[in-house]
């Protein structure tokens, strides 16, 4: 008894924990993304949290989520306008990523991001799909409370929804990424080269977006370039940092956000994050299947060729055949058998 209340209470620490974790998490993003915000305080372009929550539960379970709820009471409470408005959006944030759990989860979703599927589960189902109860709860909920009026509803849900893909196809790429992260094995010296080669010319291309000119295409040949020779774990960090610059510059209005209205340069800033998203995602993932498929090849070729070195092998080692003396003399044996066997059946059948 004493055994099992040990476990229990370890479980019920562990699990507390986690949950303490994963709010904590929530609470430091949120307050990030809400640097950049747009509208009241509390709707930004990119809400890593959602990432975070997504990534949280595809790593250790549903039994998270209470961590997800706490993390957006704490944010929520000193910004929604009243008790119930909180409420609803906290329920709203807790319920988007669960959702999108619960969808990967029904199409066979693999953590690795190895497969062009679950590439594209992560972007329509994790991010385009499960993120509308988010964005369509906070922004009706502001609504109802008389903050936005009926003509910034549609402006603010898709600042929201679009904030909170965002957040999931940037932040969740990359957790997912550090969690299986390990060291290469038996890397040249060469490709450390080329990763920090990747590194240095990513700051320099982010830079570059901050300023006066607008060359925010310089980000598309890195996010291909990390993709075909680093699958995700170069392509997720890449996007995260692509995006983040041009949320950076945004906020600034500098570059290709110089000199336009807010839905204008929203409207620039999360088509050129979505790009750059789907970009890193689905080439990294076609990249990685590619991998797998010519590795698969590969082994099946080696198999083949031990099973042709096997049957090979066993052909020059058959027993050797009778030689003719051997068969002669079998034969004329079998004659003489043959040649006794009716004379004792003649003698047993006569009268």
């Amino acid at each position: 008894m004493t055994g099992a209340r040990r476990e229990w209470i370890r479980r019920g620490g562990s699990a507390a924990l986690e949950i303490c974790v994963v709010a904590a998490l929530y609470y430091g993003s949120a307050k990030l993304g809400l640097l950049q915000q747009l509208v009241r305080g509390q709707v930004t372009p990119l809400w890593p949290p959602t990432g975070i929550a997504l990534a949280s539960l595809l790593l250790r379970g549903p039994r998270v989520w209470p961590g997800i709820a706490l993390g957006a009471l704490l944010v929520n409470a000193p910004l929604g306008p009243s008790v119930p408005a909180v409420l609803a959006i906290v329920a709203g944030n807790t319920l988007a990523p669960l959702c999108s759990y619960g969808l990967l989860r029904r199409t066979g979703f693999h953590n690795a991001l190895d497969r062009l599927r679950d590439a594209l589960a992560l972007i329509f189902l994790g991010a385009f799909t499960g993120m509308l109860i988010s964005a369509t709860t906070g922004s009706g909920t502001l609504l109802l409370a008389g903050v936005l009026s009926a003509d910034d509803f549609w402006p603010t849900w898709s600042v929201w929804w679009t904030g909170d893909a965002m957040g999931v196809l940037v932040v969740t790429p990359v957790l997912l990424v550090l969690r299986s992260a390990r060291r290469p094995k038996d890397a040249p010296p060469s490709r450390w080269v080329e990763g920090l080669l990747l590194l240095a010319a990513t700051v320099c291309v982010g830079f570059v977006e901050t300023e006066s000119t607008s060359l925010l295409f310089l980000g598309f040949p890195l996010l291909i370039w990390a993709a075909f020779r680093f699958q995700l774990a170069g392509a997720a960090p890449c996007a995260l940092a692509v995006s983040t610059f041009a949320i950076i510059a945004a906020a600034q209005e500098s570059g290709a956000f110089a000199g336009h209205d807010l839905l204008t340069n929203m409207i620039t800033l999360q088509a050129f994050n979505g790009s750059a998203s789907l970009t890193a995602l689905l080439l990294a993932a076609a990249v990685s299947e590619r991998n797998q498929t010519q590795m698969e090849i590969a082994r099946a070729c080696r198999q083949l060729a031990e099973m042709a070195a096997k049957i090979a092998a066993g052909g020059h080692h058959r027993p050797p055949l009778p030689d003719s003396d051997s068969d002669s003399d079998s034969d004329s044996d079998s004659d003489s058998q043959r040649a006794q066997k009716p004379d004792l059946i003649t003698t047993e059948d006569r009268p």
